[in-house]
């Protein structure tokens, strides 16, 4: 079970983008990055390819590292390291380890 799944608020623990904050949405398992929500743009040169699509330097997000994330928890209003609950049903449950919260 990944710590991280799309929709959480994480914080960015290294790299230029270092102590901010953003929505991940998409993970990729495999690959073991996610794309974050404002977080690690790159430029990239576009060729205009129709008449209504202008070309020229586009700024996108670029995937990053999942261990360069850490969740970041409501209740404690910081970043937290994560644990995992297998719950009597045989569900997962995530919990902050700082707080005991279910995230």
């Amino acid at each position: 079970m990944n710590k991280i799944k799309k929709n959480d608020i994480v914080y960015v623990l290294a790299g230029r983008d270092a102590g901010k904050t953003g929505k991940v949405f998409h993970v990729f398992p495999k690959e073991e990055r996610a794309l974050v929500e404002g977080i690690n743009y790159v430029k990239k040169h576009a060729r205009k390819t129709k008449q209504d699509q202008q070309g020229g330097i586009v700024q996108k997000e670029s995937p990053i590292q999942l261990s360069n994330l850490a969740l970041f928890c409501k209740t404690c209003n910081k970043y937290a390291r994560v644990g995992i609950n297998v719950l009597a049903d045989g569900t997962k449950s995530r919990y902050c380890k700082r707080c005991k919260e279910v995230i």
